[in-house]
């Protein structure tokens, strides 16, 4: 067992398995008391089981490390503000949070119902929010915090077939930037994770499905079969948890496999300027020179069989 968060309390959501396990068994390894938070549903979000959560709870006990199960939905309001004190009243204080929870109803946009768009924001963006807002406040007192969150290369690049995980996991790479600002001058960091790894949720996407994109020049840049081990995006999150690392804020770091990267913030990258107002006609004619110039449809229109 290490010790570089010895003597610090930490809230994993969605950590009964893949990803949040990792996450959960690294902090725990560095000394963290941890919260391991987890309805135990399916990918969808339907079904509820204590067991992924008592299990690893269970594991970080064996290690000789010390954790609690809470099974709230961060999608529900009170229920996040219970998980935020399950670590308050049992460990003393919150010092680390890591919004993992997420679901997944894949469609095409225009399959996408009502109930599929609300179920995937209300435990990706709404569950990452009502958490954050609950330790937020309580770090903010203590003027010290670690919040890290989960996006998604889908979130950051896009992908077909999943527009409301997109909207979501982009969200939250602009939630964590923002909160980043509002809540540095006390203390506390905001940064998010974008993992590649092999768990229940990507395995909705196969192989077969990934080497279709790529075909088709679709493919989400650094994804590529097979994916690696969630073990590996532990280690990473734990160190983004440290001490050592309260410079690192409202950063996205990539993490696939023994990878780490970081992202880039969106800047400015062509500009056209003229002495007063635009018309259309001057852009038609500038704009495919300068700023179109060199951009790919990444979804060209198909053509129509003879």
């Amino acid at each position: 067992m290490g010790k570089t968060l010895e003597g610090k309390s930490a809230v994993v959501t969605g950590a009964g398995r893949g990803i949040g396990k990792s996450i959960a068994l690294s902090l725990a390894k560095e000394g963290a008391k941890v919260v391991v938070n987890d309805l135990g549903c399916e990918t969808d979000g339907t079904g509820t089981s204590n067991a992924p959560s008592d299990g690893v709870v269970n594991e970080i006990i064996k290690l000789g490390g010390e954790a609690i199960a809470d099974n709230g939905s961060v999608s529900n309001f009170s229920d996040a503000e219970k998980i935020i004190m399950t670590a308050v009243e049992n460990f003393g204080r919150i010092d680390i949070l890591v919004n993992v929870a997420g679901n997944d109803k894949g469609r095409m946009v225009y399959n996408l119902t009502e109930d599929d768009w609300d179920d995937v924001i209300a435990v990706h963006m709404k569950g990452t929010f009502n958490t954050t807002k609950f330790a937020s406040r309580l770090m903010r007192g203590q003027r010290s915090g670690r919040i890290i969150n989960c996006t998604s290369a889908a979130g950051l690049i896009g992908d077909t077939g999943h527009s409301n995980y997109c909207a979501a996991k982009a969200g939250i790479a602009g939630f964590t930037r923002a909160t980043a600002r509002e809540l540095g001058r006390y203390g506390i960091t905001v940064n998010a994770f974008m993992p590649a790894a092999s768990t229940r949720m990507s395995a909705l996407v196969t192989e077969e499905i990934i080497l279709k994109r790529e075909a088709e020049g679709q493919a989400i840049p650094g994804i590529s079969w097979p994916l690696p081990s969630p073990e590996d995006i532990g280690p990473v999150v734990a160190y983004m948890a440290t001490d050592e690392a309260s410079n690192i804020n409202g950063q996205i770091i990539g993490i696939i496999g023994s990878k780490v990267f970081l992202y880039n913030h969106p800047e400015e990258i062509k500009t056209i300027y003229k002495n007063g107002q635009w018309t259309v006609e001057e852009l038609i004619k500038l704009i495919p020179q300068t700023l179109a110039a060199g951009l790919v449809n990444p979804s060209p229109p198909k053509k129509k069989k003879v």
